[in-house]
């Protein structure tokens, strides 16, 4: 396999590989809310089924704009006029309510002065005559392909789904995610914090970033960096279809998850990411289960995440686009020169120009949680001033909106 860390593209390319969909469930409509579209969804209805009105105002049939004109009766929103039209008549008319027959106009109620049964024009009429007429079929036809597979649910789609025909939805059932903390520095309750101990954030960290996407999260730990312990976690994660591990993933002599793992069943993948912060990452599988081991350190932790385990979950979870998608934007301050692998600062982008954070430690909690995107800068990237063009990767959705 080799110890040389992959390329970015090639890792993830590799973890997506493992990502087997799951299988498919109906659900009504409104609990797909958030949830990826297994099958297309197709109209099994006309919207609108016939001739509506766009305005409140009256109906006349066609060429009969001047008037003027008897009105015989009202077409209302859900109650509509039963009689055909002739010339010189008109049908009060009010909005999405249903064309009266022989029908092919309406003039709006501010265009029009009515006494009694009598209509006279006094503004202008509609031109073309069909204005305001929101015609049969304008938004979708009974059979019209509306959503591809892998589209995730909002609002609007939820409405769609609906307008549709659809009471129910097929999506892949939810993710199930075990999240394992390890590390013997690692303290439960951050009010009893040691000197020698940090407070256990990671797991709450890794379980908030995908706690919008479909998925069942329980948390393990944190584990001491003891192989037995480590054995019995992993003896917890029967459920899981991925289990994610903070820490122990580096070379050291109390990075266990390696040989955890390996005695645990599991097969390894690849190990080593050509990124900064992050290279430490470690993929494996046991069957149908995936697991991902990120570093400890709680910025090359969320930016791991962010690039393999949101794109993971969202994969099991039918998504069509996984991966989180750059946007472009300008420095407005100057970036060093790059190194030998591909990074990933932590800045702030303002709508247009993105500043780095003074501070790129991967231990840095507070310019994490300053940041609001990630600046990617190649491998060997030449130093940058204002104005450089570069690309981002906005936190905000997961990079994934």
């Amino acid at each position: 396999m080799g110890s040389a860390p992959l390329p970015l593209e090639q890792a993830q390319a590799r973890l997506l590989a493992l990502a087997e969909p799951l299988p498919v469930e109906q659900v009504d409509v409104a609990g797909a809310l958030g949830r990826y579209l297994s099958a297309p969804l197709i109209a099994a209805r006309t919207q609108p089924p016939a001739d509506l009105s766009a305005m409140d105002g009256y109906a006349m049939v066609s060429g009969d704009l001047s008037g003027p004109w008897q009105v015989i009766g009202e077409s209302a929103a859900g109650h509509p006029y039963r009689g055909a039209m002739a010339q010189g008549q008109a049908v009060r008319i009010s909005t999405g309510a249903l064309l009266p027959d022989g029908a092919g106009a309406v003039i709006m109620q501010e265009d029009v002065l009515r006494e009694g049964d009598r209509l006279a024009l006094t503004g202008t009429p509609p031109s073309p005559e069909h204005k305001h007429i929101r015609r049969k079929a304008v938004d979708f036809s009974d059979g019209t392909v509306l959503l591809p597979v892998g589209t995730r649910i909002g609002p609007a789609h939820v409405a769609l789904s609906l307008a549709a025909g659809h009471s129910h939805l097929g999506v892949r059932r939810k993710v199930r995610i075990a999240i394992i903390d390890s590390g013997d520095e690692l303290a439960i309750d951050p009010r009893n914090c040691a000197p020698h101990q940090i407070p256990a954030s990671n797991g709450a960290m890794l379980a908030a970033l995908v706690s919008a996407l479909p998925c069942e999260i329980s948390r393990i730990g944190p584990v001491a960096d003891d192989l037995d312990a480590l054995a019995q976690a992993l003896g917890q994660t029967a459920h899981a279809d991925v289990i994610v591990t903070s820490g122990g993933a580096s070379v050291g002599d109390h990075d266990l998850i390696r040989p955890a793992l390996e005695a645990w069943g599991a097969k390894l993948d690849f190990w080593k990411v050509a990124i900064k912060p992050g290279k430490p990452l470690l993929v494996a599988s046991k069957g149908r289960q995936i697991v991902l081991g990120l570093p400890g350190n709680p910025s090359s932790n969320h930016v791991t995440a962010f690039l393999f385990f949101l794109p993971l979950i969202r994969a099991l979870a039918g998504s069509d686009k996984p991966l989180p998608r750059p946007v472009a934007a300008q420095l407005a301050d100057k970036i060093a020169a790059g190194g030998d692998r591909r990074e990933f600062l932590r800045g702030v982008w303002d709508g247009s120009a993105v500043t780095t954070d003074a501070i790129q430690d991967s231990g840095a909690l507070a310019a994490l949680a300053r940041s609001n995107v990630l600046i990617e800068r190649p491998a060997g990237a030449p130093e940058a001033g204002p104005g450089t063009n570069v690309r981002i990767y906005l936190l905000e959705n997961g990079g994934n909106a």
